[in-house]
């Protein structure tokens, strides 16, 4: 992915214009694919699946993410519509990324450049239901 200043979180929380065409671009049948997608208009995401599906998970940094659509993604901060009340970033983090950065999932942690977030680590249902 490009450099700049991103939104990293559940894409449903920013996307709501755009949700119908991330659906054809990310799920194949009974499948959510992951990986990089580009928009019909060109904006660029990552996009991958958590481990467990739905719940409240931490990067190394200790910030959290919310997940409703159990994924996690980044797209740039400046490809998102602020202007649309439906649109909120809150429940993800703006991250600045200097140069080029990769993106990945491997064993449930979720990689965008320096972020990693273990969506497999000490996952405890009950304790998000709270």
């Amino acid at each position: 992915m490009k450099p700049g200043i991103y939104y990293v979180g559940d894409l449903c929380y920013v996307l709501h214009d755009e949700w119908d065409e991330f659906c054809n671009l990310t799920i194949n049948g009974m499948s959510l694919l992951s990986g990089e997608f580009n928009l019909k208009d060109g904006r660029r995401f990552a996009s991958y699946c958590t481990q467990y599906g739905d719940g409240t998970y931490k990067d190394y940094q200790g910030r959290e993410y919310g997940v409703d659509a159990g994924l996690i993604g980044c797209i740039l901060l400046s490809d998102i519509d602020l202007s649309n009340d439906e649109n909120f970033i809150r429940c993800g983090n703006i991250v600045e990324f200097s140069g080029d950065f990769n993106t990945s999932e491997s064993e449930g942690k979720i990689t965008f450049g320096n972020v990693v977030i273990d969506t497999a680590a000490d996952y405890n249902e009950e304790e998000d239901n709270e």
